[in-house]
């Protein structure tokens, strides 16, 4: 049987990466070991690595000085348990790290899962703290399991947008313009937005290279390159962008002068291209910071967070159907194979109609 593993990853330089032996550890009164068994890929993780510092997702699984392990979504085992109502053998969705791995020390724990109450998390977003037992969650399902890895985390943020966007997030603008129209969290609000507000144009910006896939996909009102922003003719609209890229975000606020009423950034698929404009120099309104985690909080007030998520639920499973018929599926096992896979992430590599998934032995 193989060594046990973890892919760790240098903070202050994404592309030095390398994959260690790791030992099991022990557990203590009140604590449960989870044994990391599959996990999705996507330029999600390399936003969680890009915003390492600044959000503090590396504080989540610390790592020996200057290194990280990347934070994944996927699902484990409860290898073993000292914690009351953590039944060892379940199997759990979750928020893990590169590692085989992860102790954690459950609280509230109920028949829908626990969360890890370990000390260095208690200042951490709540949203990435719960961990959730397969037979009794209404988004599982056995036969979608490698599409919840790799869009669960994705579409929750994705739905989380639309919510914000309808509710007063748009700054009173009828259209809104995507960056990264062919990004999965994009697709995924376009979709949520296109059920519940179809009167709001949506506008997707893309490159040449993935022009025709959007387009195939027929779920923007409009499809523009990224040299087109000048040119839209829009009386009013609101720039969400999911790619992070500066220079892209300059164009776009002087290309749309007075008639731009909202910037909203979300995420970062041009990660090394933060911030090549100063804030201070763009024309317009100035850029606001989606953070999944806050509009969590603020629905879960609302609705309860049972609620909040039924609700998700509901639009998750039509939404996975729909994916389910165009996304491929490369399929890999351990963490020198996740490593190569990060890489081309992190240098955009990686077609928008392809997804990775790994086991761990």
């Amino acid at each position: 049987m193989a060594e046990p593993q973890e892919l760790l990853v240098r903070r202050d330089e994404l592309r030095d990466t390398r994959v260690a032996e790791t030992e099991q550890p022990e557990i203590g009164e009140g604590q449960a070991l989870l044994r990391v068994d599959r996990f999705g890929l996507t330029a999600n993780n390399v936003t969680y690595a890009a915003f390492g510092e600044a959000m503090r997702y590396w504080e989540f699984f610390p790592a020996e000085e200057g290194w990280g392990h990347l934070p994944l979504w996927g699902f484990a085992e409860i290898q073993a348990s000292e914690a009351e109502g953590v039944q060892a053998g379940a199997r759990i969705y979750g928020y893990l790290p590169s590692s085989q791995w992860l102790v954690v020390e459950p609280a509230g724990a109920g028949e829908r899962g626990f969360v890890d109450g370990v000390a260095h998390r208690s200042t951490l977003p709540s949203a990435y703290q719960r961990y959730l037992v397969t037979d009794s969650d209404p988004f599982y399902t056995a036969e979608t399991e490698e599409l919840q890895m790799l869009l669960r985390p994705l579409y929750f943020t994705s739905w989380l947008l639309a919510d914000d966007l309808q509710d007063g997030g748009m700054g009173g603008a009828t259209t809104a313009i995507f960056s990264s129209a062919s990004s999965k969290t994009a697709l995924g609000t376009v979709v949520a937005m296109k059920a519940d507000a179809p009167d709001v144009e949506i506008v997707g910006l893309t490159s040449e290279r993935s022009r025709e896939m959007v387009e195939e996909l027929d779920v923007y009102d409009r499809v523009a390159l990224y040299d087109d922003v000048g040119s839209l003719g829009l009386d009013s609209a609101t720039y969400v962008d999911f790619s992070g890229d500066g220079a892209l975000r300059f164009a776009v606020h002087e290309g749309l002068g007075e008639a731009l009423r909202a910037s909203v950034a979300v995420g970062a698929t041009s990660w090394d291209e933060l911030g090549t404009r100063g804030e201070e120099s763009l024309p317009g309104p100035r850029p606001r910071f989606f953070f999944a985690p806050d509009r969590v909080t603020k629905r879960g007030a609302d609705w309860g967070r049972e609620g909040l998520e039924q609700r998700v639920a509901d639009a998750w499973h039509p939404f996975v159907d729909w994916v389910g018929g165009w996304l491929e599926i490369e399929r890999g096992d351990g963490f020198e194979a996740a490593q190569g896979a990060y890489l081309e992430l992190l240098d955009n590599r990686v077609g928008p109609k392809t997804a990775h998934v790994f086991s761990i032995g």
